[in-house]
This record gives structure tokens, sequence and C-alpha cells, in this order.
């Protein structure tokens, strides 16, 4: 198909001084004949009518409507709940097994504790058994001159004033291990008296 300059700027709406601007740059092919000048324009091909089965096979872009944006966010979040009460069962596993491990500990440590205090009424029984032996030592002077006296028993004292067991062994060790240097530890008839008219106990009852 070939055009003149003029049937060009009609059909393509563009001015000559354009056209004639793309001639001389050679952005369109033409020709001259008989000094006119005709622009080549390749023929289009003719659009062909598509048929039923062409149009059935035509496939349709589905378009996103609310609906389908809402179902979406719906397994979504059905998935990100899911996923935390996994979360959330594995914490409280994890809780338990942690409690479990601080209940047995708390027991091994019960256990060393007894064991202590197994040990040290062994050793009192035997500190007792000691000074049952060293009583010997001891003249009836010494006893008969603390007779009638007005002496408290340690194992009464300690009793009154309202501790607990493990407070009066303490102190009950003290007094065992300060016999045989301080002359305020009365032993008699295998017994500890204090005599509170004479002596200042302060130290050894201290908590």
């Amino acid at each position: 198909m070939r055009l003149t300059i003029d049937e060009y700027s009609i059909k393509f709406k563009m001015s000559k001084e354009m056209i004639n601007s793309r001639l001389k740059a050679k952005k369109l092919n033409y020709i001259i004949e008989n000094d006119t000048t005709y622009i080549i324009i390749p023929d289009l091909p003719v659009q062909q009518e598509l048929t039923i089965t062409d149009r059935q096979n035509i496939i349709t872009k589905p378009k996103t409507t609310v609906a389908t944006v809402l179902s979406l966010y719906q397994k979504e979040n059905a998935f990100l709940k899911n996923k935390i009460l996994q979360l959330e069962d594995k914490i409280d596993s994890l809780i338990d097994d942690k409690e479990q491990m601080l209940r047995q500990e708390r027991d091994k440590i019960d256990q060393i504790y007894t064991k202590k205090d197994d040990q040290l009424k062994n050793i009192l029984e035997l500190i007792s058994a000691k000074m049952m032996m060293g009583n010997e030592n001891h003249t009836e002077d010494e006893a008969e001159m603390y007779s009638g006296l007005g002496l408290v028993e340690l194992k009464d004292h300690l009793r009154s004033l309202g501790l607990k067991a493990y407070q009066r062994k303490i102190i009950k060790k003290r007094f065992l291990n300060a016999y045989d240097n301080d002359a305020r530890v009365i032993h008699k008839e295998d017994k500890l008296y204090l005599d509170f008219s004479k002596y200042d106990y302060g130290d050894l009852l201290e908590i």
C-alpha cells in the first residue's frame, strides 16, 4: 500500500512538515514516480473473526473478590491459631519438665539435710557418751558443792525459750563444746545445768 504525502497526512493526522522531516531522516519508506512521492505502508493483516470454538478456548482471568480475600485471611488465621496452640502445648510440656526437675532437686536436698541431721545426732550422742565417761573425773565434793543450789537444767531452759528443735541442738552442742574449758557449764548426773545467779550465758545462748 502506498500513499501520497497528502493522503498520509490525512490518514495519520500528521503535518506535512513532520512527514517531510521523517522522509529526510529516512524514517519512512517511500518511492518517487513521475515527480510524486509515495510513502510505502505495509499491508495490515485482515483481522479474522473468532470462531465459537476459539471463544470457548479463551480462558478469562478470574476477578479477585472481597469474598476471596476474606477466605484467604480466614485460612491464614486458622493456620496461625493452630501454630499458636502447638507452641502453647510445647511450653506447657517444658514447664512440667522443669517443675519435675525442681521437685527432684528439692527431694535430693531434703535427703541431704536429713542425713546431716542424723550425723549431727550421732555426734551429739557420741559426745554425750564421752562426757558420761569423763564424768568419773569429777569428785563427789564437786557434786555436793552444787547440790541444793538453784540450778536450771539446760534442757528445760531451752524448752522454756520456745526454740525450734534444730536451734536447741545448736545451743546444746555449743554448751557441750564449752564444758571442758568453761566453768559456767555445770555437769551433774549426766545433765547440763545453768546457774544464772552467778553467770551470764548470753554468748552461749545466742541464736
